[in-house]
């Protein structure tokens, strides 16, 4: 099978990287992909935000699937135009996708269906912004209702600060502030039957010890040693199931990979967001324990077929990833800057992967950072322990004027 996949970050590598391992894959192709992508996938040139041009592509390469990992391209109505050529492709339609697009649309799928989430308020205007920080308290939790490149959430005990942020979105969603660790889980559906993968807990903050701004996510683990057994099928049966039952009997079904951003709080678990694509890092290190060859799945779930998709198998061990960023980033980053040392990182580390997000290469071979966010390192162990142990190695191998990273990265597992 021809499998093309649109987007060109770390989170698309982990996916190309795991789709060219697997044999029922003939040939990859990515569109607009990165430096790193190529090395495992043909790369075509198309704006990944034009549905038009994608499923032209996809028509002309003859794919058997397309897989569409951004979220912009997929609000955008990227898989509905692919769709509509006939062609299968993993990611929901653009009405669907506003589960992630739009804040306010979430919380009221979530009030429909009666799916645990933080209190909340959508406000439009200066006074109903006010109302809500003065009825919540601090610590704040102001979100912009729309997409945001994970930059648009401002968790502060700073009143101005918070009152700032909401008044430069159009539309704003202030909530009340869920204590206890935060869980990503993902879901592959067909718009009825839910497949929950493995969970795993991403890093945010820019700095060690959750400090400095939210990013797009600075590191992940996976699994969670610490998490109730029970906590996959809870979520399954008061989050994922009731969310994929609410948007069908709207008649917006949900086809392609639920994210639930979770809080484990003193009074249970409660949704922080949902997303409607495979989420970045913790793609990278779910993505290095799933043992299902990964077509398949994704298949499964743009045909129908989730219902009788054989149990997923995964990798005993842990998996962790560490994101290093250019110089500035969460802020305007530098690029240009020149990235050595990742050739070292396998032959030293061979527990251990590249994958690239923010990268470009020269014409001279020269790979130089383009984008905030530019690889994720990644390793696999017997344990959590022993994967962190093997990345920070294989991360001190990487060189980038001005990059850094977070070196607390499931420290405390």
């Amino acid at each position: 099978m021809k499998v093309l996949v649109i987007g060109g970050g770390a989170r698309e590598h982990a996916l190309c990287r795991s789709l060219s391992l697997d044999p029922d894959v003939t040939a990859l192709h990515c569109a607009p992909g990165n430096a790193g992508i190529a090395e495992v996938a043909e790369l075509h040139p198309v704006d990944a935000l034009d549905g038009a041009a994608v499923a032209d592509l996809a028509s002309s390469l003859g794919a058997g699937l397309v897989v569409v990992g951004p979220e912009a391209p997929l609000v955008a109505g990227v898989a509905d135009a692919v769709r509509e050529r006939g062609i299968p492709v993993f990611g929901p339609s653009a009405e669907a996708a506003r589960l992630e697009g739009s804040k306010a649309f979430a919380k009221d799928v979530m009030a429909t269906a009666g799916v645990p989430t933080a209190r909340s308020y959508v406000c439009t205007t200066p006074e109903e912004i006010d109302e809500a920080l003065d009825a919540f308290g601090a610590p704040y939790v102001v979100k912009d209702d729309g997409l945001a490149a994970g930059k648009g959430v401002v968790v502060t005990e700073d009143l101005q600060v918070a009152r700032e942020h909401a008044l430069a979105c159009d539309q704003v969603v202030i909530e009340e502030y869920l204590d206890g660790p935060e869980v990503s889980l993902f879901a592959v559906t067909d718009g009825e039957t839910v497949v929950p993968l493995q969970p795993a807990q991403d890093f945010k903050r820019a700095l060690d010890g959750d400090e400095g701004p939210n990013t797009g996510g600075m590191g992940a683990y996976s699994p969670l040693p610490w998490a109730d057994p029970k906590l996959v099928d809870e979520v399954l049966a008061t989050v994922l199931q009731p969310t994929v039952d609410e948007l069908r009997r709207r008649g917006t079904p949900f086809s392609g990979l639920l994210y639930a951003g979770l809080a484990i709080t003193s009074r249970g678990v409660r949704v922080i967001e949902f997303n409607a694509r495979f989420g970045d890092p913790e793609t990278q290190v779910v993505l290095a324990r799933l043992r299902t060859p990964l077509s398949g799945l994704l298949l499964a779930a743009a045909n129908g077929t989730l219902a009788t998709f054989p149990p997923l198998r995964w990798s005993d061990g842990a998996a962790v990833t560490v994101v290093i960023a250019s110089h500035n980033y969460p802020g305007t980053p530098r690029t240009g800057d020149p990235i050595e040392g990742l050739d070292e990182v396998s032959e030293a580390e061979p527990h251990a992967y590249v994958l690239h997000a923010g990268t470009a290469r020269r014409e001279s071979g020269e790979v130089v950072s383009a984008g905030g966010r530019v690889l994720s390192v990644v390793a696999t162990g017997e344990t959590v322990a022993q994967a962190r142990e093997r990345v920070y190695a294989a991360v001190s191998r990487v060189r980038l004027d001005g990059g850094h990273h977070r070196r607390d990265i499931a420290a405390s597992i």
